[in-house]
């Protein structure tokens, strides 16, 4: 055999390797954003249910609460915000301003909704019924599911992010367009934080 031809079998195998470590490397990526995407789809279910549920919330309270007509209305608009954010980040989960207008959509929600229940505390017959109670207990399951599904999701998203970050697998991410995809965090609502008290 002539030195060429080694040469050749060399750089040919040489090229198999990477070829098959590159296929190994962008298969993985996806599979990984695979995972996350599936991990919003989640959340998106519990939204789903939650931003059903509000109507009925406000519906109940509406009978009630007569003089609140502002904040029964800011609640509807916020969930009409939420639920067009919600859409736009289903369409495109990870997306960096997607994901931070869904954040803000749920965080101006969860506000409003806290100061839904904040007032509806000070009208003692709409806190006794039972269809508010119950609507108040599901919202709550549904808030804890919710917490489960973005803190699977962010799980996936560390994971996937993680491995477009490492090296030499940060090549085949950056030839194949694989872009960080963007953590799902709302501030929770204020109500929940510890109260100040000051003398």
């Amino acid at each position: 055999m002539t030195p060429i031809y080694v040469a050749l079998g060399v750089i040919f195998v040489l090229f198999l390797g990477f070829a098959t470590w590159a296929m190994g490397v962008f298969n993985g990526l996806v599979k990984l954003r695979n995972r996350f995407e599936n991990a919003f789809s989640q959340i998106d279910v519990q939204l789903k249910r939650r931003h059903d549920l509000i109507p009925n919330l406000v519906n109940v309270a509406k009978g009630y609460m007569e003089h609140e007509k502002g904040t029964l209305e800011a609640v509807i608009q916020a969930r009409n915000q939420a639920i067009s954010a919600t859409s736009n980040a289903a369409s495109k989960p990870g997306d960096g301003a997607a994901m931070e207008d869904l954040a803000k959509a749920e965080s101006n929600l969860n506000g409003a909704l806290g100061r839904l229940l904040m007032i509806a505390e000070s009208y003692p017959d709409l806190k006794a019924n039972e269809n508010m109670l119950a609507l108040q207990e599901e919202l709550t399951s549904t808030e804890n599911k919710v917490s489960f599904a973005r803190q699977a999701y962010n799980d996936a998203v560390t994971a996937f992010n993680t491995a477009c970050e490492l090296f030499p697998a940060n090549m085949v991410a950056g030839m194949f367009g694989f872009k960080q995809a963007r953590l799902f965090e709302v501030d929770e609502p204020t109500e929940r934080n510890v109260p100040k008290v000051e003398f």
